[in-house]
């Protein structure tokens, strides 16, 4: 029998990342406590997002409304790599990085960990900015994404390509 595996990845669905930006935008030009603040939200380049506002508060609540709709598309907050907001002018900026791939030093880590506490004759190959995982039974690929689910790590974790 051939061996059955699937994949770990970090990746942004990119398209619900800019659902969730179009309805922070809306919901941030129709509030009523972002009226004057010159308060907006938009895509700056493929993978940074930047927030404006005249004041750091505003600036840090159109952050949450932001991620606020980002948790309703049930998309992972540990995507977002947001900078502290900074005076750019009159008006006060934030700049939000998208984050995608595992890096390989957090790729030896989850490989570390299916080796030290995975089912035996689980396979762990790094594969550029993803994991493979390979197994003969397929019971024991589901005890291993429940182990990495368990794992607090900094970046979001998808499981992809099962076979």
């Amino acid at each position: 029998m051939a061996d059955s595996s699937f994949d770990i990845v970090s990746k942004i669905d990119r398209q619900e990342v800019d659902n969730a930006l179009g309805q922070a935008a809306r919901e941030v030009a129709t509030r009523f406590d972002f009226k004057g603040t010159g308060a907006s939200i938009e895509w700056q380049g493929e993978h940074a997002i930047e927030i404006s506002a005249s004041a750091d508060d505003r600036a840090s609540a159109v952050l949450d409304v932001f991620k606020d709709k980002l948790v309703k598309r049930k998309q992972s907050l540990k995507i977002l790599d947001a900078s502290e907001p900074r005076p750019s002018g009159q008006v006060s900026k934030i700049s939000v990085a998208l984050k995608e791939g595992i890096s390989s030093e957090n790729a030896k880590k989850i490989s570390k960990l299916i080796r030290d506490e995975g089912p035996k004759g689980v396979k762990a190959q790094i594969q550029g900015d993803e994991l493979r995982v390979s197994s003969k039974k397929r019971d024991d690929l589901q005890a291993v994404q429940r182990l990495v689910k368990e794992q607090d790590y900094d970046f979001a974790v998808q499981f992809t390509n099962y076979r």
